[in-house]
C-alpha cells in the first residue's frame, strides 16, 4: 500500500463451496496465492462460511477452534508466506462452553491473528412465500465490534445480515471507520431484493468504502447463495461487481476519497447531537 496517496489493493475471492472441507480450503488457498501473484493486493477477503456448507445442520460438525483449527492455521501460514492481510471470510467456530460462532478471523503478514469478528446479528427469518431460515437454532451470537488498522486506515467488519443493522455501521463511523467489510451469503430471496440496497446506504449514510465477499452461486446447492460481491465508493457508487460464478474482483481503494466526500457534505458535524445520539453500550 502507498501511504503517500493512501491507495490499498482490495482483492475479494468470491469462492464456490462445497461440502468437502478441505476441497474448500484448498481451494480458497490456491485463489489467495493466485491472486498474489497476478494483482498483489494488500488485502485479500474470503466469503462468509467459506470451508462448509451455510447450513444449521452443518455448523456444528464444521465448526474449528481459533486459532489453532486447521482453517486457522492455514490462513496465518499464507499470509505469512504472501505477506498480505487476510480476512478469513468466516466459518463456523467451536467456542467456549461448545458454543458454536458464525465468525471471522483477520490474519496480519506476519500470520499473526490480529482480530476475530463474531456474527452480532443472526439471520433469523421466515419470508412468506421466500427464504425461512434460523441460525440461532446452532449459533450464539458475537457481543463486540471489531475494528482493523491497516497502515492508519480503520476497517470495521461485519458478518452478512450485520450489514442491515445501520447502528452497528454508524457506530464504526463514530469510531473513525472509513471502510466497512462484509463477508455475507444473501440468498435468492433477499439478494436481488437488498444487497446492493444495503451496501450503497451503509455507504452513502457513512460516507466511507463498503466492501461485501458472498460465496459464488451454486444452484445445486441446499442454499443457494446470490453471489455479486461488491464494492461499494463514499458517494454510494458502484467501483467494482462480480456476476454469479466463481470470481475474482481487484479494487484499489483511495481513502483521499473518504475525506473529500465528508468535506463536502458535512453531515457528521451537522447531526443534531442535542436531540439524538448513536453510541454502544459499555
Amino acid at each position: 500500500m502507498s501511504k503517500a496517496c493512501n491507495i490499498m489493493r482490495l482483492a475479494l475471492l468470491q469462492l464456490k463451496g462445497s461440502k468437502d472441507k478441505f476441497a474448500n480450503l484448498q481451494n480458497a488457498c490456491n485463489k489467495i496465492q493466485e491472486v498474489v501473484e497476478e494483482h498483489r493486493p494488500h488485502l485479500i477477503t474470503l466469503p462468509e462460511c467459506f470451508n462448509s456448507p451455510y447450513g444449521t445442520k452443518y455448523f456444528r460438525e464444521y465448526a474449528e477452534c481459533i486459532p489453532t483449527g486447521t482453517t486457522s492455521q492455514q490462513l496465518s501460514e499464507l499470509a505469512k508466506k504472501c505477506n498480505v492481510y487476510i480476512i478469513g471470510g468466516s466459518i463456523p467456530e467451536l467456542g467456549e462452553n461448545d458454543n458454536i460462532y458464525n465468525t471471522c478471523t483477520v490474519w496480519s503478514p506476519h500470520g499473526q491473528l490480529i482480530a476475530k469478528h463474531r456474527k452480532m446479528h443472526l439471520f433469523d427469518i421466515d419470508v412468506k412465500g421466500g427464504m425461512r431460515f434460523k441460525e440461532s437454532d446452532t449459533l450464539t451470537a458475537g457481543n463486540d465490534f471489531t475494528i482493523i488498522e491497516i497502515d492508519g486506515h480503520k476497517i470495521g467488519i461485519g458478518i452478512c445480515y450485520d450489514i442491515r443493522f445501520e447502528e452497528m455501521a454508524r457506530i464504526y463511523r463514530n469510531a473513525g471507520c472509513e471502510m466497512l467489510i462484509y463477508p455475507a451469503a444473501f440468498n435468492m430471496t433477499t439478494g436481488p431484493l437488498h444487497w446492493e440496497l444495503l451496501q450503497r446506504s451503509r455507504a452513502n449514510d457513512n460516507q466511507l468504502f463498503v466492501a461485501t465477499i458472498s460465496p459464488a452461486r451454486d444452484e445445486t446447492a441446499e442454499y443457494v447463495a446470490y453471489g455479486h460481491s461488491m464494492v461499494i465508493d463514499p458517494w454510494a457508487k458502484i467501483m467494482k461487481s462480480a456476476k454469479e460464478g466463481e470470481e475474482t474482483i481487484i479494487a484499489d481503494i483511495d481513502f483521499s476519497m473518504v475525506e473529500q466526500v465528508r468535506q463536502q457534505i458535512p453531515i457528521s458535524c451537522q447531526r443534531r447531537r442535542d436531540l439524538y445520539e448513536t453510541s454502544k453500550k459499555c
